[in-house]
């Protein structure tokens, strides 16, 4: 079997798996948030934190409460990470240092796991379960939780009040993210993948069976777990500097693909949810179309691109095969390197700085839409949504009608929320950019100079903004300046949005229904679905194409 039969033959399976899952997950997940009972475990915790599940609660408090409880997770975390080295269960490692544990915690609060630091040289036990493990689970039922409250925004009239809260948050862990990752984790350690607590071990090298006289230090941990909920939170920090090239995190092609699926699965259903919740499941059909139109077809494009010809070294492996694992090919990680920048996980199997040029500019322009194809846990829905208002405005100056969206008028308070909301990670982005290039010291720490060069910085940025996390590789990025601006870049990009998103959810709710007439706009249709995709690309191209001029694009030409 050829190479990209191989690669085609994996993207049916994993779409088939997708398939299968969609209906019963999302139907699963639209009564959990729309359930009015509790489970006993739920009330013990909601008793140990003092809140009343019941409450309802208008966009203002429901905004603080997410604000005050990320704020606690990112002290916490910080606190761990610099008492690391009185705790149990360290290994021996030291504190972290005050500017990476600042950039660590805010990384994993704001669901990014953007990595300065080689994790099984600087992470201990304690830091890597109950620090960063449970903050890849409530970061990511934070975000579906912010989702929920904008389709509650959409499906209640005559009202400000979204849910509460606390227990949008802590169903999400205890329904949905627990017992998924249970049964994800048993199936990665059936693969290979390690679960343990087990201290440092000194190894010997080997090359053909023959040691070569040095040696290389390896430490256990509870990696299957992690690797569970990292995959399927869209996460994406890993346990080893390799991430989920390393074989204790990602053993074999089975449990490669498997991960892709568990980085797709919660944000492709949330669309089955979405149109449960509102009423039309063929509203959730049009936007789950939006986004595997998109998904599929970047997927193509990385595909191609890496598997083009340009030489005979090119003609001999089969495609760009430098920087990607043999065990997983280029097929399977051009799918995985497309799945995780379209989503906000920034895992990876392979270096995206080895891409071709024009297929690094995939995985950039892949986090450049706002990863909402289908993007991260929760994220990608209330992203898709947002555009869903734009699309929706468009259409109605071109025929002159005040625009709707499921039954609710997109007027001049909603359009500005909006516009805010697909503004500022651009915003963020290329002001740090032009920041790092600008001034003398950042920039010392690219590897490459030129376009590739600049391709780094870009890309950190990019990742950082748009939560994701992956890196590009080459960018020496543990140092004050990087730790510190893209800190800051994941923390606006993360909170500023859903503060948007949240006010967008309470004028949404107070209005009344709008009867549909033979002028409304059918958002169910393909039509529809043809204006939304076109409206996101026109859009991130328009933002960002001088800057990709700069790079990948003046590299992908060159070569």
């Amino acid at each position: 079997m050829g190479p990209v039969l191989a690669g085609v033959l994996q993207l049916l399976a994993l779409m088939a798996a997708l398939a299968l899952a969609y209906v019963p997950l999302g139907d699963y997940m639209a009564r959990v948030y729309s359930s009015d009972r509790h489970w006993r475990v739920e009330k013990w915790i909601y008793q140990g934190i003092g809140a009343d599940p019941d409450t309802e609660m208008r966009w203002p408090a429901y905004l603080r409460g997410v604000l005050a409880f990320s704020a606690i997770g990112v002290l916490f975390l910080y606190l761990l990470m610099r008492l690391q080295g009185v705790l149990p269960g360290s290994l021996g490692f030291a504190a972290i240092d005050p500017d990476q544990a600042f950039n660590t915690a805010v990384s994993f609060v704001t669901n990014t796991n953007w990595q300065s630091y080689y994790g099984e040289q600087a992470m201990g036990h304690v830091v890597q379960t109950a620090g960063l493990a449970v903050q890849n689970f409530v970061s990511a039922a934070v975000g579906i939780a912010v989702a929920v409250a904008l389709v509650r925004g959409f499906a209640r009239s005559r009202t400000g009040e979204l849910g509460n809260f606390w227990a949008d948050l802590v169903r999400g862990v205890t329904r949905i993210l627990l017992p998924l990752s249970v049964v994800a984790a048993i199936v990665l350690v059936a693969c290979g993948a390690i679960q343990n607590f087990s201290g440092i071990h000194e190894v010997g090298q080997f090359l053909h069976g023959h040691s070569t006289g040095g040696s290389q230090q390896w430490n256990g941990g509870a990696v299957a777990s992690q690797e569970a909920i990292k995959e399927l939170g869209t996460n994406g920090g890993g346990y080893f500097n390799a991430n989920s090239a390393h074989p204790f995190e990602n053993p074999t092609p089975f449990s490669n693909l498997f991960e892709i699926f568990l980085i797709l699965l919660i944000p492709f259903a949330l669309t089955r949810a979405f149109g449960v919740m509102v009423g039309s499941v063929r509203q959730g059909y049009a936007i789950l179309a939006t986004m595997a139109t998109i998904w599929i077809g970047f997927t193509a494009l990385m595909m191609w691109t890496e598997f083009a010809h340009h030489g005979p070294a090119f003609d001999i492996a089969g495609g760009a095969t430098e920087g990607k694992e043999v065990r997983f090919g280029v097929g399977a990680s051009s799918i995985f390197a497309t799945a995780t920048t379209l989503t906000s996980t920034g895992a990876v199997d392979s270096f995206h700085s080895s891409f071709t040029g024009l297929g690094g500019g995939i995985t950039m322009l892949s986090m450049m839409l706002g990863e909402i194809a289908p993007g991260g846990t929760g994220t990608g829905l209330y992203g898709m949504l947002i555009m869903a208002v734009i699309a929706v405005f468009i259409a109605g100056l071109m025929v002159g009608r005040t625009p709707e969206y499921l039954g609710k008028k997109i007027g001049t308070r909603e359009i500005k929320l909006a516009a805010c909301y697909i503004l500022i990670t651009p915003a963020l982005v290329l002001v740090f950019t032009a920041f790092a290039m600008a001034l003398p010291t950042p920039a010392d720490s690219m590897t490459n100079s030129g376009a590739h060069g600049f391709s780094e910085i870009l890309y950190a940025y990019t990742s950082a903004a748009n939560n994701n996390g992956s890196a590009f590789a080459g960018l020496n990025a543990d140092t004050q300046w990087f730790n510190t601006t893209l800190g800051i870049a994941m923390l606006l990009g993360r909170f500023l949005p859903m503060v948007f998103v949240l006010a967008l959810a309470g004028s949404l709710a107070e209005q009344k229904p709008v009867p549909v007439t033979a002028g409304t706009l059918r958002t169910e249709k393909p039509l529809f679905t043809g204006l939304l995709v076109g409206a996101i690309l026109i859009i991130t191209g328009l933002t960002y194409f001088p800057a990709l001029a700069l790079g990948p694009l003046a590299e992908g030409l060159a070569s």
